[in-house]
């Protein structure tokens, strides 16, 4: 069994913050594309969509206050 390399906080850093962005980026595309849908049609698709980008976005504000420590 190959063994694996082991990242140095800086990189292990780098690599959540891609993730992250990535995260967010996509959570606020669906927020975007849920509030065009309910401007543009009638139905409560606009509305599911822009709970689901919501969603996302609350788990991405709950991965933040997990990984980071927040100093006031």
């Amino acid at each position: 069994m190959k063994q694996r390399k082991q990242l140095s906080r800086r990189e292990e850093f780098e690599i959540l913050k891609i993730v992250l962005d990535k995260m967010l980026l996509l959570g606020f595309a669906i927020v975007g594309y849920g509030l065009f849908l309910l401007y543009n049609t009638n139905g409560d698709k606009g509305f599911y969509v822009l709970l689901i980008g919501c969603f996302l976005l609350l788990i991405f504000a709950f991965v933040l206050v997990k990984e980071f420590e927040i100093r006031a």
